[in-house]
This record gives structure tokens, C-alpha cells and sequence, in this order.
């Protein structure tokens, strides 16, 4: 029960964040928007949903350390915090890392006060996972390293808003 829930809780909001982002790719190369080389899309691409999976299948396996409370809370945080950052960028938001020359950042809503939000917000995601599914392996393994791929996102992400801001 609890691994069908977790994978409809992951994976709808998940369907529904890749659709419109795609839509708000579309829009932005539509209106001169470049992705900088470099990016690490293609990996995040299969590992962001893999390491979900991950947690949810070992906590399948070896049911019973569980702390889906505190998860939940987390996983909530995490969903406001990133629907907040999405909100905020409007069309502007993407899984891609893609700039539009000469465009300000936008500097309300969450990104008054922290750079990427939207990482901030992953990052919850994950450990929220974790913490539901009881992923002591996957949970921490799969954090690390998405979090390892997610600061290489954010050096390719900063050098391209620099870049476009000029």
C-alpha cells in the first residue's frame, strides 16, 4: 500500500512538472533562449526519477523503518517551496538550464531570499522520500549523488546567467 502511494506521490507531480516544463521550453527557445554547454540534463534526466525509484523499491524490499510522518512534512515543505519557484519564473521555468539574453532575473517570490529554490526544493524531495520509504541505502546514496549532479547543474546555470544578464 505505502509503495503505491509513494510512487503515485512522486510520480504525478513529477508528470505533471515535466509537461509544462516542456511547454516553457518551447516558449523560451521560441523567444531566443540558449542552453549553455555543459549541462548535465541528460544524466538528470534519468537519475532524478531513478533514485526515486530506488528509495521506493528498497523500502518495498525491507519494509519497516519507515517514518512517513516527518516525511510527509517534508515532502509538503518541499512541494510549496518549489510550486512557490515555479509560480515566481513563470515561463521561465525549465528542467534545462536555457537563458534569454538581457532578461532579469527574477528576484521575488522564494528568490528573494535563496538563489535556487528550486534545488532547495529537490533536495526536500528526495530526503522526503527517503524518509517515507525507509531508504537507509538508496535514501542517502541517491541524495549525494543527485546532489553532486545538482551543484555541477548550478555552475553551468550560474556561468549562463552571468553570461546572459550582460
Amino acid at each position: 500500500m505505502l509503495t503505491r502511494l509513494l510512487l503515485a506521490l512522486v510520480f504525478i507531480p513529477m508528470l505533471i512538472e515535466a509537461r509544462l516544463a516542456a511547454v516553457n521550453e518551447r516558449a523560451q527557445f521560441a523567444r531566443g533562449g540558449v542552453e549553455p554547454p555543459g549541462d548535465v540534463y541528460a544524466i538528470m534526466r534519468v537519475a532524478y526519477p531513478g533514485v526515486f525509484l530506488a528509495m521506493i523499491a528498497e523500502g518495498a524490499w525491507w519494509p519497516g523503518h519507515e517514518h512517513v510522518l516527518a516525511g510527509v512534512t517534508v515532502f509538503v515543505g518541499a512541494k510549496i517551496l518549489k510550486a512557490w519557484a515555479i509560480a515566481s519564473l513563470g515561463e521561465a521555468w525549465t528542467f534545462r538550464v536555457i537563458v534569454r539574453p538581457g532578461v532579469q532575473l527574477v528576484a521575488s517570490g522564494p528568490y528573494r531570499w535563496l538563489r535556487h529554490p528550486n534545488y532547495v526544493a529537490v533536495a526536500g524531495e528526495l530526503a522526503a522520500v527517503a524518509l517515507m520509504s525507509g531508504a537507509r541505502i538508496a535514501g542517502p546514496l541517491g541524495t549525494i549523488l543527485f546532489g553532486l549532479l545538482m551543484l555541477r547543474r548550478l555552475s553551468v546555470e550560474e556561468r549562463a546567467l552571468r553570461a546572459g544578464s550582460r
